[in-house]
């Protein structure tokens, strides 16, 4: 039996009392063996809102000073079935998105990725064009950085893949979201980035990073990207954001990659 062994702590200081959206919660599944929330010196209120795939939203009620927080959960890895593709999520991962201007890349896409005669192999070419294409370079682009920024910069981390990603899947008719992973094997170690196509009506993961084993990822939030993934929002407060240490580790070992693979997410 393999697990996932998840922990994360974040420390900020709230500078206007108010709420704040906290995305850390492994996706509820039916895969999570144990995952708790507690919060060190004061005492912080909460609720939970749930929203599509599993994600879990921690809605914050802070109040004013210094906030430190201690995520934990365990995770039995099992394999899983794809999920197959609704009609809602057809239409809506086909859109463009804030930063996934799919409408604004129609021309490469095309050209480099239209007439390949299968839907894998479409997706599969995208993750080589973009794993060649952008350097991994940690701490580089800005927050507002869209799929077109990342792809003219050649550089980005683990968000500025997945969007480039996505984007390029959307221009050419296929499904694809963004999905914020815990990833056991991340060097240097913090929240990862991966998307999700369809393929055969089905949903799989791809990481064009290549930074991770796919297999022992655990989902975090599902979403059109970024946007709607973040792991902290604020909701009416202001807030200083001091640190985030996350470890997540996979026992007995890391499962092997073959990138090649088609592999789903639990």
């Amino acid at each position: 039996m393999t697990r996932a062994l998840i922990d994360v702590e974040m420390s900020f200081r709230v500078t206007k009392p108010g709420r704040a959206a906290l995305s850390v919660a492994v996706a509820e599944g039916g895969t999570v063996d144990r995952s708790a929330l507690e919060f060190l010196g004061q005492p912080v209120p909460y609720t939970t809102a749930d929203f599509d795939h599993g994600t879990l939203v921690h809605v914050l009620d802070l109040p004013l000073g210094d906030v430190k927080l201690h995520y934990t959960a365990e995770r039995t890895l099992r394999i899983v079935e794809p999920a197959a593709i609704t009609d809602a999520e057809l239409v809506l991962y086909t859109r463009p998105s804030r930063y996934c201007p799919s409408d604004r890349m129609g021309g490469i896409a095309m050209a480099r990725f239209g007439t390949l005669p299968t839907v894998r192999e479409q997706v599969d070419a995208i993750v080589r064009y973009v794993n060649e294409q952008l350097a991994y370079v940690v701490g580089v682009g800005g927050p507002n950085d869209d799929a077109i920024d990342s792809m003219l910069a050649g550089q980005g981390v683990c968000r500025d893949f997945a969007h480039l990603c996505v984007a390029l899947c959307r221009v050419i008719d296929i499904p694809a979201r963004f999905v914020a992973v815990y990833a056991p094997g991340l060097s240097p170690m913090d929240f990862h980035a991966v998307f999700e196509a369809a393929i055969d009506g089905h949903w799989y993961v791809f990481d064009a990073t290549h930074l991770a084993p796919r297999k022992s990822m655990t989902r975090i939030a599902t979403g059109r990207d970024a946007a709607d993934t973040a792991f902290l929002s604020t909701l009416g407060s202001e807030i200083e954001f001091e640190s985030s240490t996350v470890l997540t580790t996979v026992e007995p070992d890391l499962p092997d990659e073959n990138w090649s693979e088609l592999v789903t997410l639990a």
